[in-house]
């Protein structure tokens, strides 16, 4: 299995078992979330707690609640949502504080390309969701969600030059 984790704070926020398509010249990665059930589910197994000692209530919370599957698995934490101004300014330090972070090929592919990705994110920014890793580092690289027309599960976006492939 791959996990990958931010390249500034080490949080894990992606993992091989969510499959990625590249946008955006590669600069960036976009993930299909889902929606899903998670807590106590009521299964009937004949038994009769009565009979066997238990009360109605053991303790056990049946409370079920839905996450989105992403957001769950790699306990990204939601942020507040920026204004245009907000988000050009944490751009330009992110940019900064990766570029120094990446090979020297890496670092040219990332700086001719990220214009672009900022400016197809800025024409989404009022429909984004914005989410870091758990960790709640300022620097860290932020994690883009938002509904695509019609869309009942989310979809991800994620800096791919931000994330570094650990074999686990």
């Amino acid at each position: 299995m791959l996990l990958y984790q931010d390249l500034i704070t080490g949080d894990e926020l992606l993992s091989d078992s969510f499959p990625y398509k590249e946008i955006e010249n590669g600069i960036l990665w976009e993930v299909d979330g889902k929606w899903v059930v998670q807590g106590a589910i009521d299964v009937d197994i004949g038994a009769n707690p009565s009979a066997e000692g238990g009360g109605e209530d053991e303790g056990v919370d049946d409370q079920a609640v839905k996450v989105v599957d992403i957001v769950d698995t790699f306990r990204l934490q939601e942020q507040p949502a920026f204004d245009k101004k907000q988000f050009v300014t944490f751009m330009k330090r992110y940019i900064k504080n990766l570029s120094s972070k990446l090979d020297a090929e890496k670092q040219d592919e990332f700086k001719k390309n990220i214009e672009g990705a900022t400016k197809f994110l800025l024409g989404k920014l009022k429909d984004l969701q914005f989410f870091v890793g758990e960790s709640m580092h300022d620097d860290g690289s932020l994690v883009f969600a938002y509904y695509k027309d019609g869309a009942t599960d989310p979809t991800f976006l994620y800096f791919a030059h931000g994330l570094k492939e650990v074999k686990c």
